[in-house]
């Protein structure tokens, strides 16, 4: 029986309102922090008007809202802390991101040597691009000679039917008024 007086007690507790979060920037961290962890990102955006979506009844004037965009972190970087009083950290293995770059005498000569092809392939590439041009320009004379002859063909096969239509037409004779038929015809007359 004691477990259920309990019960509705339970239920109050879960109606009881939460206290709203309000966001505000923090300070950056001290300097001699700067070197260990890195400071948070706050942003701040405007808001207009706006009624609460929580309660209809109330509207929010416009105003601007901060928000912590990037939380702070600890800086894994290595790093000397012996500056700052405390004990130098211990060696730790490099990353390439972070280490100079070697230069002896075999890095220079690949590096010139990239420099001597870079330059190769890029006048090979000028070249490329003339030949590249005058090929376009050629290859256009070629279109236009390839149009005109086609209506060159064209002509021709138009000239050939007129031809061939010339050719296979019966022939008429063409009376001349002094032509032997005609004196014969003369010849009946008194």
């Amino acid at each position: 029986m004691k477990t259920l007086s309990l019960i509705p007690l339970l239920f109050l507790t879960a109606c009881s309102t939460t206290p709203k979060l309000t966001l505000r920037p923090q300070q950056p961290p001290p300097s001699a922090m700067g070197d260990i962890r890195f400071p948070e990102v706050v942003r701040a955006y405007h808001v207009g008007r706006y009624a609460d979506p929580n309660d209809d009844m109330v509207m929010h004037e416009q105003h601007a809202l901060y928000r912590v965009e990037e939380s702070t972190r600890w800086d894994l970087r290595p790093a000397n802390i012996g500056s700052n009083g405390f004990l130098p950290a211990a060696p730790s293995p490099r990353d390439a991101a972070f280490s100079p770059t070697p230069v002896n005498d075999a890095v220079l000569a690949e590096v010139n040597a990239q420099r001597l092809a870079t330059i190769q392939i890029m006048a090979q590439s000028r070249t490329l691009s003339a030949a590249l041009a005058q090929f376009q320009a050629s290859l256009q004379h070629v279109r236009t000679n390839l149009q005109e002859t086609a209506v060159l063909r064209a002509s021709i096969i138009e000239m050939k039917k007129r031809l061939d239509a010339l050719e296979t037409a019966p022939t008429q004779p063409v009376l001349s008024p002094k032509s032997p038929a005609t004196e014969s015809f003369d010849s009946f007359n008194p």
